[in-house]
């Protein structure tokens, strides 16, 4: 086999690693925000967190490698649409997934906190849930199109 087939194998399973974790782990916290107990929700969140950094996290990074080598080794250029796109796509959704991962361990402080005064939750919470699931489905929207356009290298441009 040849290193590019290699290099798009890691390329395809860090996908799947980015994406199936992504969505796993939002579907996650939203059960644990629909929950209403602090304790539990504190619980989860953490979990969440620490699974975002261990696997979101290393297949963001390694999807960012892969693509730019993967570019390089198929002597592909930086001016097709399909790629620079991608690219675009690639960094809304990583520029996203940052304040994600700060709002989630805000969201986890608030239910600590709150089940360690055993009071409700900050007031704070509800708004700093809401905007971590608006920039969650933007992400996902964003890999959405950077899969259509991976698949079908469209060459609208040109």
């Amino acid at each position: 086999m040849t290193l590019y087939l290699w290099v798009k194998y890691l390329h395809i399973l860090s996908s799947t690693i980015l994406f199936g974790t992504g969505i796993g782990t939002a579907c996650v916290m939203y059960y644990g925000h629909k929950n209403t107990s602090p304790g539990t929700m504190a619980v989860i969140y953490r979990y969440v967190i620490t699974a975002d950094w261990m696997f979101t996290g290393s297949s963001g990074l390694l999807q960012l490698l892969t693509g730019f080598y993967l570019i390089h080794l198929g002597g592909y250029t930086f001016t097709a649409f399909w790629i620079w796109a991608s690219i675009l796509g690639y960094f809304i959704a990583m520029s996203c997934w940052f304040p994600i991962i700060y709002l989630r361990m805000r969201l986890r402080d608030f239910a600590e906190s709150a089940y360690e005064r055993n009071a409700p939750l900050s007031e704070r919470y509800h708004p700093y849930f809401t905007v971590c699931m608006i920039l969650t489905c933007t992400t996902f929207t964003s890999l959405l199109w950077v899969f259509y356009l991976m698949t079908f290298k469209p060459n609208w441009l040109a």
